[in-house]
């Protein structure tokens, strides 16, 4: 059978289920690939350092040239976390014609637009399904899949860790630092978490399906956005009396002015299927004009799930699939962008507020008073007794729809 000789650069979590995935079932690669991806060099920083999975001898090296100066290794697996050194190494794979598999969300979002233009001058493909949602196929699917549809909204829960501490919350009535602690006890959570909990992890895949679904070109970090870093467990436990759930959503919608995004925790309707997403899993509801709604889940992170994702763009850059659809779609290319980014300021929804307020007449009225100045109708209102006469209490009012630049 004819063979593709690969590499991988960066042999962690993920380039460890990969490397596994390509020597244990070479056989059904073949099989979807018709012809052996031969796991040729493996590229790593340290060679003394204990790895779970086992590599036949001469494969392992520290050194990128065995791979860059190798005109037989023809397609890369680039699995280096971060912007620097991934970007400068991204480069050189193709300028020495390889083309790249890669599951880096972040390099994609900042820096799509240069190292898709330069993949494009060299005729080489930059494939990229693990970088949004792990195991989730979305990225194929928005792209091509749903080619012949307008996305008309995409509402997506794109971030684990914030998902899986939000529904210990829910389901323990556990306090936020205490699943954090958790969270990063079972690896669901990095040493310093702020990039999955303050929402830019979400942000930046949104700003890549924003791309494939739109045609928007965002900088990631223009995307309003608010994690859940500064949520209370009162809020869970006031959502839930209501009927609700907490989510991280990452939103996108189309509307007259351009597309909408922001991420945010919102309040989703408890029996709803995002609602019902538990633990570090994703899920996106994406609805089209012709197809309708469609709700993709599963394991938005974790080694094999995402390990699934990148070996399958490598079987389809061996067959020559992904340099036809990179050259088709012209993603990250200099036309102009289809749709430019909405004002935020004028998105609607309805909003959730919580308050401590002292328990005395006229505060109510207060509040009513100020939010009638801004044209922001009140739906509801709960208010428990205070413990004993004097203490502060809760407020927590849901507004009809309203705009959010009004709440500001």
């Amino acid at each position: 059978m004819e063979k593709t000789k690969v590499a991988i650069i960066g042999l962690g979590t993920v380039g460890s289920g990969v490397a596994r995935l390509l020597l244990d079932f070479g056989d059904r690669t073949a099989r979807h690939a018709g012809r052996t991806l031969w796991l040729e060099k493996v590229v790593v920083r340290d060679l003394k350092r204990a790895r779970d999975c086992d590599l036949p001898e001469g494969v392992l090296t520290d050194q990128l040239a065995d791979v860059i100066d190798d005109p037989e290794i023809k397609v890369v697996a680039q699995l280096i976390g971060g912007l620097e050194p991934a970007r400068t190494i991204m480069l050189q794979l193709l300028e020495s014609g390889k083309d790249v598999v890669t599951a880096n969300k972040a390099l994609v979002a900042v820096h799509g637009p240069e190292i898709f233009d330069r993949a494009r001058e060299l005729g080489r493909s930059v494939a990229f399904e693990a970088s949004v949602a792990g195991g989730i196929p979305i990225i194929a699917n928005i792209g091509q899949c749903l080619s012949a549809n307008q996305i008309q909204t995409l509402h997506g829960i794109l971030n684990g860790t914030s998902n899986f501490i939000l529904s210990k919350m829910h389901e323990d009535g556990a306090a936020y630092d205490e699943v954090v602690a958790e969270a990063q006890r079972l690896g669901y959570a990095e040493a310093d978490p702020a990039m999955d909990v303050d929402g830019t992890d979400a942000a930046q895949k949104l700003a890549i399906l924003a791309h494939l679904g739109f045609g928007a070109r965002v900088d990631w970090d223009d995307i309003p956005r608010t994690g859940i870093d500064t949520l209370d467990l009162a809020d869970v436990r006031y959502a839930q009396k209501m009927g609700y759930r907490i989510k991280l959503l990452a939103v996108a919608q189309l509307v007259d002015e351009g597309i909408e995004l922001h991420v945010s925790p919102t309040l989703v309707k408890a029996g709803r299927p995002l609602a019902e997403v538990g633990g570090p899993f994703n899920a996106i509801r994406v609805e089209a004009d012709a197809v309708g709604q469609l709700l993709f889940y599963g394991p938005g992170a974790g080694q094999m799930p995402t390990a699934s994702a990148v070996v399958a763009d490598m079987i389809d850059t061996a067959v020559g699939r992904t340099a036809i659809t990179f050259r088709t779609l012209e993603l990250w290319s200099n036309r102009q962008a289809r749709v430019g980014p909405a004002d935020y300021a004028h998105a609607r929804g309805r909003f959730y507020l919580r308050a401590t307020v002292d328990d005395s007449p006229g505060v109510l009225a207060q509040i009513t008073k100020a939010l009638g100045e801004q044209e922001i109708s009140i739906a509801s209102v709960l208010q428990h007794e205070p413990e004993s006469e004097g203490q502060p209490v809760q407020l927590v009012i849901m507004t009809h729809e309203t705009t959010a630049g009004a709440m500001m």
